[in-house]
């Protein structure tokens, strides 16, 4: 009975098994195994610091080799301003923010093919790009391309002034220093249709450049005069932006191209408009020049927007893409335009 209830007892209870390793070498390896592991994470952490400069850093940004030493650890940035300039925050802003965290980066190559755009978008984006140049101590090496007049032009004179600078194409259309505030008058074509304007509003002028008002000779000529003041304003400043970027032009030699004339790049090289005429190659060689590289030492990148699978169904980024109501704002807005186009609303930024 006493076997039976043992034997029981023996089945029941759970079994434990006890492995020995042979000899003292299982503590030592487990160690050694431990030692090479924090040597591989400590080099893996230092590689990552001393190649940083070939890491993504901005998810809105790819970075990507253009020209040059692909080995070189120094670079030259070529950052795009292309289509109207809207506003200072979109993929120009991605840009300049990359390059901003980027130490690597020794000069600034503003590669520019852009009629213009508002304003404020406009003198934004200069000083933004004046400010990095400045605190950088990184010089901005201008190359123009099928077209940088107006606001496109207004944002080239961020190149701190330097000689030999700015460079055009030989197809380049730029110039168009001048502004303009759209306005249009519809009132007489909604009588036609027996259509009135009943708008309630706190004073006279602020329905100005309103589309469907129906004004007085009195209040039009109000209405106009503010705006002239306005246009004279904006314009004052854009000719300083001019003479602070083009420092051989003196104050009539600026007046007499500020003119809202479109120039070639021809004609634009006899008025002091630009340095040169070349491509971006060339651009980028006058930019490794002052930054003290050389080819060999030099890497030149550019930048461009992250694919997604929309781009990929279609066969890329839909440009510009805006929202009715959004072009309506842009329409109807009290909104001044450095702009080379008599019908700047429907342009749009890319």
């Amino acid at each position: 009975m006493m076997q039976d209830d043992l034997t029981r007892l023996d089945r029941q209870a759970p079994t434990r098994v006890i492995l020995e390793q042979a000899g003292g070498w299982g503590r030592w390896g487990t160690r050694l195994a431990w030692l090479i592991t924090g040597v591989s994470l400590l080099a893996a952490i230092g590689s990552a610091g001393a190649f940083s400069q070939y890491f993504q850093r901005d998810p809105r940004v790819v970075e990507t080799y253009h020209s040059l030493s692909k080995a070189a650890p120094a670079k030259v940035a070529i950052v795009t301003i292309s289509g109207a300039i809207m506003g200072g925050e979109g993929f120009a802003r991605a840009q300049l923010d990359t390059v901003e965290a980027d130490e690597s980066v020794r000069a600034i190559v503003l590669r520019i093919d852009s009629p213009g755009g508002t304003v404020s978008g406009s003198d934004e984006l200069h000083h933004r790009i004046a400010g990095l140049a400045t605190r950088r101590d990184l010089p901005v090496v201008v190359s123009m391309g099928g077209i940088a007049a107006s606001g496109g032009y207004y944002v080239a004179m961020a190149n701190g002034g330097r000689e030999d600078v700015i460079y055009a194409e030989p197809a380049t259309l730029t110039g168009s220093i001048g502004v303009i505030i759209p306005s249009f008058d519809l009132s007489q074509l909604l009588k036609r249709i027996d259509v009135r304007d009943d708008s309630v509003a706190s004073g006279p002028l602020k329905e100005m450049l309103s589309p469907t008002k129906d004004r007085t000779p009195e209040l039009a000529e109000r209405e106009r005069e503010v705006l002239e003041s306005l246009v004279a304003d904006m314009f004052t400043r854009f000719k300083e932006i001019v003479r602070a970027g083009r420092p051989k032009l003196d104050a009539d030699a600026v007046d007499a191209v500020a003119t809202g004339q479109v120039f070639t790049s021809r004609q634009a090289l006899e008025a002091g408009l630009v340095d040169r005429i070349g491509f971006v190659e060339d651009a980028v060689a006058r930019a490794v020049e002052l930054a003290g590289l050389t080819t060999d030492t030099a890497r030149v990148v550019r930048y461009s927007r992250p694919r997604g699978l929309l781009d990929d169904v279609l066969g890329g980024a839909i440009p510009g893409a805006r929202e009715p109501l959004e072009l309506l704002a842009e329409m109807t807005a009290p909104r001044g335009w450095y702009l080379c186009s008599w019908w700047p609303a429907l342009i749009t930024s890319r």
